[in-house]
């Protein structure tokens, strides 16, 4: 055997795949790669093929339906290397198919006449075969008189193959008139690739002997070939922490937070385009680079470029904490990736990279960008936080109210109460000039200020002033100001 096998585990090939089955598959096992056409179980099997050529083991094809020279042509296209796997092809040639006729490898019972049967172990003892793929399997069903022949056939092939030592990948072609039950009740594991709408999916059925990670999980086939991105359940994931404080480095907005916010808990920044929502953000960023914390901030909103010439243009070092490593800015636009790439990326910042901050720059831009997503925006955003404050990371979400002024709402899209802390921003007109306000209208770990105070953000950077007790009807769309005298 190679090296493929790790902690007792055979790798199948496929990115992220071995993670939701708890490092791969049992070795000397049987497991069904089953699904309707187009959900990529050929390509599945070539992954895993193609991981036993780079492990040195000997692999083996038994290919039922597609020919070899097309089968090899595939993995070509993905960049995967089967030179040295061997090809039992039982596949239909040109010549055998003839107008308005069906295509039978064998007679009805020629199987278990042993032709069929025969062919394999001949392969098998002559090759000693570490890896084997039959595919698809459901082509034998015809191949035999009745159900209760076809499970026979079956359980004793996969028994014989095993016993070898040999991992076996069954590919069942399934369809609303197509039962394969049967199959699966004889496989040790089940693997179901599904396609809905244009998103395809991975879900463990079944699998003896081992641990699962829920699903379904997204996959994506692109010309890298076929990866999986595992689905995001908060409650998998945790680490040990200490809450702290963690500073803007505005001593007037730490005041409005009574120090600042706690680290671990999820912030929304609230309010309409162009009120400063992003630098505020940022500026916590900034204080937590000088203190050597990694951030990142997704953007949905607004180009990279764009956001480094605002941020400099007030004063926020982007440039020098992105050289540095204590800042990583992504740019994600509409249908680039579905949520579970998206929230794989936040974990490989989180714990690969042990990012402190992660900021997810606009909901709007977040709920249109991100495709297949299969449940809605709210319950994704509420994953994401539950994660992030298990891991005692830092959230920060910067939500859009779209009406510039008039009466007061915290979120358009009825997510306040995901958020641990809601920071609001405003517009305000003053004796015709337009300013911009900020207050604090919830903590969920502190007390805070109940003041609004003024918010600037000048070629020096953010200010934050005063107490603006004098302020009156902001949240009821129509501010006025007391006069001193």
């Amino acid at each position: 055997m190679g090296d493929s096998v790790s902690h007792n585990r055979t790798r199948t090939g496929l990115r992220q795949a071995d993670a939701i089955l708890d490092g791969g598959l049992l070795p000397a096992s049987g497991t069904l790669i089953r699904g309707p056409p187009g959900t990529g179980k050929t390509i599945f099997a070539l992954h895993f093929l193609a991981d036993g050529v780079r492990s040195g083991e000997t692999c083996l094809y038994i290919n039922l339906g597609e020919p070899t020279a097309y089968l090899r042509d595939t993995a070509d296209s993905f960049g995967l290397d089967i030179d040295s796997v061997n090809f039992l092809n039982l596949s239909p040639s040109e010549a055998e198919f003839h107008d308005d006729q069906t295509y039978d490898l064998f007679r009805s019972g020629e199987v278990e006449n042993s032709s069929l049967v025969e062919n394999v172990r001949d392969e098998v003892d002559a090759i000693a075969p570490d890896r084997i793929v039959i595919d698809p399997v459901t082509e034998l069903r015809y191949l035999t008189t009745d159900d209760h022949q076809f499970r026979t056939q079956i359980l004793g092939l996969l028994d014989f193959l095993k016993a070898g030592g040999a991992t076996v990948l069954l590919t069942s072609q399934t369809a609303e008139t197509i039962a394969d039950d049967d199959l699966q009740f004889l496989a040790d594991a089940v693997i179901t690739l599904d396609l809905e709408g244009d998103r395809r999916t991975l879900r463990i059925s079944k699998f003896r002997g081992s641990d699962t990670q829920r699903g379904p999980h997204t996959v994506t086939i692109t010309g890298d070939g076929m990866c999986v991105w595992p689905k995001l359940v908060p409650n998998d994931h945790s680490q040990e922490f200490t809450s702290e404080t963690l500073s803007s480095g505005v001593p007037e907005l730490d005041s409005l937070l009574r120090g600042g916010l706690t680290t671990g808990t999820v912030t929304f920044l609230s309010g309409p385009t162009g009120v400063g929502k992003t630098t505020t953000g940022l500026q916590f960023m900034k204080e937590a680079a000088g203190r050597g914390q990694r951030s990142v901030l997704y953007s949905f909103e607004e180009s990279r470029s764009t956001m480094l010439e605002r941020a400099e243009a007030v004063n926020i070092p982007v440039e020098a904490m992105l050289e540095r490593g204590t800042l990583r800015i992504e740019e994600i636009g509409p249908d680039e990736l579905t949520v579970d790439e998206f929230t794989h990326r936040i974990r490989q910042e989180v714990e690969g990279e042990g990012s402190e901050i992660i900021m997810i720059d606009g909901v709007s831009g977040y709920e249109r960008a991100l495709r297949g997503n299969g449940d809605d925006a709210t319950q994704h955003l509420i994953k994401i936080g539950r994660y992030l404050r298990n891991m005692g990371v830092t959230g920060l979400v910067t939500n859009e109210v779209h009406r510039i002024t008039g009466e007061f709402r915290a979120t358009e899209q009825q997510m306040s109460h995901l958020a641990d802390n809601i920071v609001v921003l405003r517009h305000v007109e003053y004796k015709g000039e337009l300013r911009k306000v900020i207050g604090v209208l919830k903590m969920r770990t502190s007390d805070f200020e109940n003041w609004l105070r003024e918010l600037q953000i000048t070629e020096h950077g953010l200010t934050v002033g005063e107490p603006m007790s004098d302020l009156r009807g902001i949240l009821t769309g129509t501010p006025n100001w007391e006069d001193d005298g």
